[in-house]
């Protein structure tokens, strides 16, 4: 599939105007750029653990946006967006205003990222996207397949493959209940009920996130019943607390930001049994000390620190 790539010079004051002019002639593929520092609210949302470093912001932007390239005359469609321009100048300064295009060919957003995941291994365990075949040398390992659709998680990063040889290590005798937070595609939880768990409980801050984990939790041959999934926020959310239990779980496993661990990790010890494991990574490795420090000050005691790359994990349990 082809398409046609439009991009409007203007400035950041008009970004939104111009995204809702678009929206409005019925434009939906929309793309921004410019130079604003991200806010802290931005950094939680995009799931970074620290900003980019951008050049200066001098208030230019440029708005793109995406249309069907089916031979069709696109000189209709864009006669409407100059007159659009031209109308949001007495509304807001939309700078140079000038148009650009070029043509992008195969441009499938959901599906180009695919061809980044590709099946791997974690100790015995076998990760393996829904999409690829099974190769013949790995007719015999522990297999998870996962697809990851529109949430996090493939399992390739370096912190969710600290969790899960951390949660191979833990999940060895007995079968412990589990509290996935921050479940994203649901690999974690998977992982613990393929290992042995008797049971999952996830929370995630995104919806979306229940559907990729309930999928995937099908195509692993796992009864739904073995999971319950909550859409909150475990920080602040009473009600979310109370659905989740107190006192209930032998492992919690948090593969989130060092930033949200820290005041996330008061909340813990009321979600472990005694003797149970808080087993977290996602934390950059300048940011060890601060989290560390923010997990004892709840009593619970740090038994292990693993890194692998800059990212860090650090287990500790309820004693």
């Amino acid at each position: 599939m082809k398409w046609k790539k439009y991009t409007i010079e203007t400035t950041t004051a008009a970004e939104d105007f111009m995204s809702s002019m678009l929206m409005d002639l019925g434009i939906e593929g929309i793309e921004i750029e410019d130079n604003i520092p991200l806010t802290k609210e931005d950094q939680a949302d995009m799931f970074i653990d620290f900003l980019p470093e951008l050049p200066p912001d001098e208030g230019k932007s440029h708005v793109s946006f995406y249309i069907e390239d089916d031979g069709k005359d696109q000189s209709e469609i864009l006669k409407k967006v100059k007159i659009g321009l031209e109308e949001l100048r007495d509304t807001v300064d939309v700078g140079s205003g000038m148009i650009l295009s070029s043509e992008t060919e195969d441009l499938d957003w959901i599906n180009n990222w695919k061809k980044f995941f590709s099946s791997f291994t974690i100790e015995n365990i076998l990760i393996k996207p829904t999409w690829e075949d099974v190769k013949p040398e790995d007719k015999d390992k522990f297999m998870i397949e996962i697809d990851p659709g529109i949430s996090f998680g493939t399992g390739k990063h370096e912190t969710t493959q600290l969790c899960i040889r951390q949660l191979i290590k833990y999940i060895k005798d007995g079968h412990p209940k589990v509290l996935d937070v921050g479940c994203g595609s649901g690999i974690l939880s998977i992982v613990a009920l393929k290992l042995g768990a008797s049971e999952v409980v996830g929370t995630d801050l995104d919806a979306d996130c229940m559907i990729s984990t309930h999928e995937n939790m099908k195509v692993n041959h796992l009864d739904e019943k073995l999971g319950t999934f909550y859409v909150g926020n475990l920080i602040d959310d009473v009600d979310l607390q109370k659905q989740v239990g107190t006192e209930e779980y032998d492992i919690v496993v948090a593969n989130i930001l060092a930033d949200v661990i820290i005041p996330m990790a008061p909340v813990i010890p009321d979600r472990l049994r005694k003797g149970g494991y808080f087993i977290t990574s996602g934390i950059i490795d300048f940011k060890e000390d601060e989290v560390r420090d923010a997990i004892e000050k709840t009593g619970l005691k740090v038994i292990e620190i693993n890194h692998q790359g800059e990212w860090v994990n650090i287990t500790a349990q309820k004693l």
